[in-house]
């Protein structure tokens, strides 16, 4: 039992440090990258010691893990299910990220800073996007196919395209309105891109290339 209340004491101060450690990485990482951000910075920032850092996280690497898995705890913290709807719903949840994501831009700016950098080699956060967006366009491939289900409209060849190019034009804005704020609405575009996009799988119009007359 003693060992037990212990734990209980315990607990809520740890998880309190690894919190404070979380959201001073996300700072660190989305000003300087994951390989500039060091855990010498985010000690700093926390008040506490390189050892530190590591007794709560074991390694740099699972420090930058844990840095994208608490975005994507962002992502729901203000769902009852505490996950990620399916189905149409699912359209809906991903604009109301982008309007969530306006008062975030410290999680948004790690994101895309990581993101970015995960495409070079031995990343520690490759696997993990890798992951990310398969599972992601799996599940908004889902979505389209429910939601054209219900509308009795014709599943259409585009169902790939527009799944991999709605999770695109989120990413691109959010990267545009990183750098200028003053002129991106996150949230508004992001709707606006989103809407096409559905629209354009459930009413196909003719291709772009009608409206290309060669010279």
């Amino acid at each position: 039992m003693k060992d037990t209340d212990e734990t209980s004491r315990v607990r809520p101060a740890t998880r309190a440090k690894r919190e404070q450690i979380l959201k001073a990485a996300v700072e660190i990482f989305g000003n300087k990258g994951s390989t500039n951000g060091t855990l010498a910075d985010v000690a700093e920032q926390v008040g506490i010691t390189h050892a530190g850092v590591l007794h709560h996280f074991g390694s740099k690497q699972k420090l930058l893990l844990e840095v994208l898995a608490y975005r994507d705890q962002a992502d729901v913290a203000n769902l009852a299910e505490k996950h990620i709807p399916d189905g149409p719903e699912l359209f809906l949840h991903l604009v109301r990220t982008a309007f969530a994501n306006e008062l975030r831009p410290g999680i948004v700016q790690a994101y895309t800073v990581l993101s970015s950098e995960s495409v070079t080699d031995d990343h520690p956060g490759r696997e993990y996007f890798e992951d990310r967006y398969t599972t992601l366009r799996r599940e908004v491939t889902a979505a389209f196919r429910e939601l054209c289900a219900q509308e009795g409209v014709t599943e259409p060849e585009t169902i790939a395209a527009a799944s991999a190019s709605i999770l695109a034009v989120m990413d691109g804005l959010q990267l545009q309105w990183l750098l200028h704020p003053d002129r991106i609405e996150l949230g508004e575009i992001s709707e606006f891109a989103i809407r096409a996009i559905v629209n354009a799988v459930l009413n196909p119009g003719p291709a772009l290339t009608t409206y290309v007359h060669p010279s």
